[in-house]
């Protein structure tokens, strides 16, 4: 009888430890920054938004660059490099003095983080074995989802209870436990290409990105738009209407959904297709957004993180796939880069824009607006791949048929 390759190796527990560390600290950063913000440097809403954000805006730029350089670096090296920059980049936190220099230390400690974060997603699947890729790839994506909803959670705990700069104590903390990680795994490494190997020069826009990508990435980075509205000012509505206590599980109720709902999900994905996981759950994410925006109990605050875990929770991770699958296997590694690149852009320039309008709409009027984008993100996912995947299941049942009648 053979028994399946080990999954849950050293290397497989400290890439998914690093990866979770790194994510979990541009969480608890993305959630508080905003108001540490205002309150240390009076930023405007605008300029606050602009602080919790450009740290996505660093990654989005050094993305492709480092998923073209990982090859010849060497994963480990680059994986090392990017999260030792991110550990002494948090401490220079510490000292900052104007609003100026925090904004310039975001944004370098953004090429941390996408130096780090390419690095964990194309290390990951080398230490999987390959008869057991589908399913550790699904354990390790929910080692970003756990830090999307705990991140958060423990961002606002420490904000609400501690001084602020236990914020940056605890994730420079994090950063040291993600170096160490990265040393202690061996890491396979490709061979590098032989001499006689052409040799490609000059720029070319698909060395860095996979053009079958940008129809479902254009589509999450609107949905990343709308969700950054909750990461960068959940603490600050949640302080306007008095539901400090409760917006602390805000996001422990969003992890707990999506994971009680990622069996589901999944098996409709394989079973169903895509169009029956991502549906329902851009219509459950414009329903949370709603939920969100007319609370008034703590009931209900609760209620709209389950409601969001389920919808964005699940419409992020089933498009990460679909993007996966449409590209060709050898352009895999470009697809996630690319897939990410949109949606860290669609989350790094929300809060920014959004800090214009939020003094017109308040936060209810904003959070109203978010879920008109999900809605129309329906329709958005339809012209983007959602017909192209129906048209291709009515194929396939056509292709059932014919071959059971002859």
């Amino acid at each position: 009888m053979n028994q399946k390759p080990t999954l849950w190796t050293k290397d497989f527990i400290m890439i998914s430890v690093a990866n979770f560390l790194l994510f979990v600290s541009f969480y608890m950063l993305m959630v508080t920054l905003a108001i540490y913000s205002i309150e240390q440097f009076q930023a405007s809403q605008s300029m606050a938004g602009l602080a919790s954000s450009i740290f996505v805006l660093g990654a989005v730029i050094v993305r492709p660059i480092a998923g073209k350089m990982i090859e010849t670096v060497g994963r480990k090296r680059l994986l090392v490099f990017g999260t030792a920059l991110f550990f002494v980049i948090m401490l220079l936190y510490f000292p900052v003095n104007s609003l100026g220099l925090l904004l310039l230390i975001r944004f370098v400690h953004g090429f941390a983080f996408g130096i780090g974060s390419t690095a964990t997603g194309t290390i990951a699947v080398e230490v999987i074995p390959p008869v057991r890729r589908g399913e550790g790839m699904g354990y390790f994506a929910t080692s970003m989802n756990l830090a999307m909803a705990i991140g958060p959670f423990l961002g606002l705990i420490i904000s609400n209870y501690f001084v602020d700069s236990m914020i940056f104590v605890a994730t420079t903390i994090f950063s040291i436990v993600a170096l160490v990680a990265s040393f202690l795994m061996n890491v396979p490494e490709k061979e590098k290409v032989t001499q006689d190997q052409p040799v490609k020069k000059g720029f070319r826009l698909s060395d860095y990105f996979e053009k079958t990508t940008f129809p479902i990435a254009i589509f999450v980075a609107i949905c990343g738009f709308a969700y950054s509205s909750i990461l960068s000012f959940m603490t600050a509505y949640a302080t306007e209407i008095n539901l400090v206590d409760a917006a602390s599980f805000f996001f422990v109720m969003y992890a707990v959904f999506l994971v009680l709902s990622r069996p589901i999900t999944g098996r409709m994905f394989d079973l169903k297709g895509e169009n029956s996981v991502m549906y329902p759950s851009i219509f459950l994410f414009g329903v949370g957004l709603i939920v969100l925006s007319q609370v008034q109990l703590g009931i209900m605050l609760l209620i709209a993180g389950a409601i969001i875990g389920i919808g964005f929770g699940t419409l992020q991770s089933s498009a990460q796939t679909i993007a996966v699958n449409r590209a060709p296997n050898h352009r895999v590694g470009l697809a996630t880069s690319t897939f990410f690149v949109f949606y860290d852009f669609g989350i790094g320039i929300g809060p920014f824009l959004l800090g214009f309008i939020l003094p017109l709409t308040g936060f209810r009027g904003l959070y109203l607006g978010m879920a008109a984008i999900a809605f129309i993100a329906i329709a958005i996912y339809y012209f983007a791949h959602g017909k192209k995947s129906t048209e291709r299941n009515r194929h396939q049942v056509k292709d059932i048929s014919e071959t059971m009648s002859s």
